[in-house]
């Protein structure tokens, strides 16, 4: 199923890189799209805070890798193969290699990462910049001569 998402294209200004992550989302075939595996949750701990925990029973520190480039967080799993010899009457855990990937939205940064328990719990930080925070603007009510309110005070115009 195609979407056509130009509709809203049309009340967007400047969010290109945005309307790019949609368009991926949708283009997606859902039945190759991802297996799964691992496990995880996404948690907002705060306004400004998430956790992503992703359960990696089986694996330990070494055998994981976490990259952050360009906006996109990479989670491996490397597992080694398992020693011959060993005989499974039911093999339930999956221990396999595994690769998950997170697209992040601008300003979000990686704080830290910790393995407990067999949980991977990576902790996220929105850190908006100044210039993107709300701010009020002034309205000017001027007259061509006379004064005019400026920030809730009379100030002389002069024409």
């Amino acid at each position: 199923m195609r979407f056509d998402l130009t509709p809203l294209y049309q009340t967007t200004v400047g969010f290109d890189r945005y309307q790019d992550i949609l368009e991926r989302i949708v283009s997606q075939d859902l039945n190759s799209a991802s297996t799964g595996y691992p496990p995880y949750n996404i948690e907002k701990t705060s306004e400004e805070t998430y956790v992503i925990s992703i359960a990696v029973a089986g694996f330990n520190a070494r055998e994981l890798d976490i990259e952050v480039r360009e906006n996109k967080l990479l989670v491996v799993g490397k597992k080694e193969p398992e020693s011959e010899g060993r005989v499974f009457l039911h093999k339930g855990i999956g221990l396999r290699s595994f690769q998950r990937n997170f697209q992040l939205t601008d300003h979000v940064k990686v704080v830290s990462a910790d393995f407990v328990d067999g949980l991977l719990n990576i902790t996220l930080q929105r850190e908006i910049p100044e210039a993107y925070k709300p701010r009020k603007i002034s309205i000017k009510n001027g007259q061509a001569n006379g004064s005019a309110v400026h920030d809730g005070k009379s100030v002389e115009v002069n024409a």
